[in-house]
């Protein structure tokens, strides 16, 4: 359940702090006042999609954060995911400005993903945009697995379709037609061909790069090494062998009163060793007999001449045409074999169509039997929510071939008047239809596996007076748990938040909030600020009056508010 909601500088929100009770918690306001800022904060909380334009204008980041109480079945799938809790929980998600995000539970910083995963477990979300996906025959699909609780099957089908279709694939690549195979595997042979004429060697192009660059200043480094060598060693005048000799032989005269210089001439002796250490590795630098230098660069000239005609056709560098030579060299191979390959894939895909078939019909046996009992479930919600006329139910058709979540086509379809046949619901529901269906689906699988806490954003679309009335007693019910209301009986115990606008369904909350904006002073100038507070009876039933209509609040308009919120009671 959630306990308490921390949101600062989320759009209009600078900071706000909702403290949430058990039961049904509705939250209404004025349109434009931000009601469904918070839905957007807590869908953030739970792993949902970033945007940097919810961060308030001027400030650089967007932080929420909630704390849950957690019962012991979310506490057992809470430690499967490797956390542990005392009983309470808390999420925080904090969005920078440059995109950034980070994500802690209980302290720890966690991944967006693991985010999502332990949401999923805390809180179910039902957008405006989920009635739009009922027109989506997808969306049927997921529905009646949820309400199946077949991951199993489906996590098995799935794993085995993906490895069905990459053998299927596999094959049709390889049964390109005869003629398409013959000219491919001349034009592999051809480029072999070409590559292997060349003998290239691995290092080769820079190799030979170094070499021509040496055989271009080869004057300008015989004179360079000439002049080193001679101030090294090689020179008539002081060279740096002859001024060591001289500078050790000095010392050496006063090396008897100054024992220090026996050290000094053992570093001078050390110099003239790397001196000519160093004369000897220049002069291998130079005296190079080339021959005919001129002709050597023309040869080397043509090898990298030929290398770079190679690499405009095959890859830049020796290295990448060695390569793609390997490459092609195999899938000429492959061309070779293309038969025997077909042959065993083949095989290979009787083997996986076996299976495959029985996973499927493992899975479609499981959504059958759902299909029934969750279309007998709904049709005695939407009775409920003043639909007694509508017939519903969920069919479940094969496929002629499979599909990436089975062989069945699963699909919504209605019956809005007697004595109509069953159409598709996305031709026949009309909006204040969708918003009771989903209402009635979304209860049916709280029933069967109701996370703690269940939120509606405007679930009161299309829909007003007593079918309003009814989806507000629909969702006081599934927040009461056991108690019995107009003789429905239910044991989810769901805490229910409700962003509405309809005083039928406010005046049923066990916790009525206020969201308002309003300009505030922030410096020289004014800025709007959205609040949440949690009212009174009083200003509860000058709120519902509100709600009722009207340029004024009347007495007339609070004597109906104050019947809305007594009904309760009776109830």
């Amino acid at each position: 359940m959630l306990l308490s909601l921390h949101i600062e500088n989320v759009a209009v929100i600078r900071k706000a702090d909702i403290d949430f009770c058990d039961g049904l918690c509705v939250l209404t306001g004025e349109t434009g006042a931000g009601k469904s800022l918070l839905i957007d904060s807590l869908n953030l909380l739970s792993g949902g999609r970033v945007s940097r334009e919810l961060i308030r204008a001027g400030e650089d980041r967007a932080l929420i954060s909630a704390v849950f109480s957690v019962d012991d079945d979310v506490a057992l799938a809470l430690a499967a995911l490797g956390v542990e809790t005392d009983g309470e929980l808390m999420l925080q998600r904090t969005v920078r400005r440059d995109g950034k995000t980070e994500a802690r539970v209980n302290g720890r910083a966690v991944t967006g993903g693991m985010l999502k995963e332990i949401g999923a477990l805390l809180v179910n979300i039902h957008g405006q945009s989920d009635n739009q996906k009922l027109m989506q025959p997808s969306a049927h699909r997921i529905l009646l697995d949820d309400y199946a609780q077949d991951s199993d099957e489906l996590e098995a089908y799935t794993e085995r379709y993906t490895r069905w279709k990459s053998v299927r694939d596999e094959i049709n690549r390889l049964k390109l037609d005869v003629s398409e195979r013959i000219r491919r595997k001349d034009m592999l042979e051809f480029q072999i061909k070409d590559i292997d004429a060349a003998k290239l060697r691995p290092g080769e192009e820079e190799k030979l790069t170094e070499r021509r660059d040496k055989l271009l200043h080869l004057e300008k480094i015989n004179r360079q090494v000439s002049v080193a060598c001679r101030v090294l060693c090689d020179g008539e005048k002081a060279t740096v062998m002859s001024l060591c000799d001289k500078a050790e032989a000095a010392l050496e005269q006063i090396s008897p009163i100054i024992p220090e210089c026996d050290r000094l001439m053992e570093r001078i002796a050390a110099i003239r060793a790397e001196a000519e250490d160093i004369a000897d590795c220049v002069r291998g630098f130079g005296d190079e007999d080339v021959g005919d230098p001129t002709a050597e660069l023309d040869r080397i000239e043509g090898r990298l001449d030929l290398i770079s005609r190679l690499g405009r056709k095959y890859g830049e560098g020796v290295d990448a045409i060695l390569k793609y030579r390997d490459e092609i060299a195999a899938s000429l191979h492959e061309i070779d074999i293309a038969d025997d390959l077909i042959e065993d894939l083949v095989q290979e895909e009787r083997k996986l169509t076996d299976l495959l078939t029985k996973d499927a019909e493992e899975l479609t046996a499981c959504r059958r039997s759902a299909a029934g009992a969750l279309s007998s479930a709904v049709q005695d919600a939407l009775v409920f929510l003043d639909m007694p006329k509508v017939r519903f139910e969920v069919a479940v058709t094969p496929m002629s071939e499979f599909g990436p979540y089975g062989k069945d086509e699963v699909e919504f379809l209605l019956s809005a008047n007697p004595g109509e046949p069953l159409g598709p619901m996305a031709r026949i529901a009309s909006g204040g239809e969708l918003s009771r269906i989903m209402l009635a689906i979304r209860s049916v699988l709280n029933e069967r596996y109701g996370v703690p806490t269940a939120i509606y954003d405007e679930v009161d679309t299309g829909i007003s007076g007593r079918t309003a009335r009814k989806v507000g007693i629909k969702l006081a019910t599934i927040a009461q748990g056991t108690k019995n209301i107009l003789g429905a009986r239910y044991s989810t115990g769901t805490q229910v938040i409700c962003v509405t606008h309809s005083a039928q369904i406010a005046s049923l909350a066990d916790a009525h909030y206020v969201i308002e904006k309003k300009e505030t002073a922030e410096g020289d100038d004014t800025r709007a600020e959205t609040t949440v507070r949690l009212i009174d009876a009083a200003d509860r039933v000058e709120e519902i009056a509100r709600i009722l209509g009207g340029l004024q609040v009347t007495d007339v308009q609070r004597a109906a508010a104050r019947e809305l919120i007594s009904e309760k009671e009776r109830l």
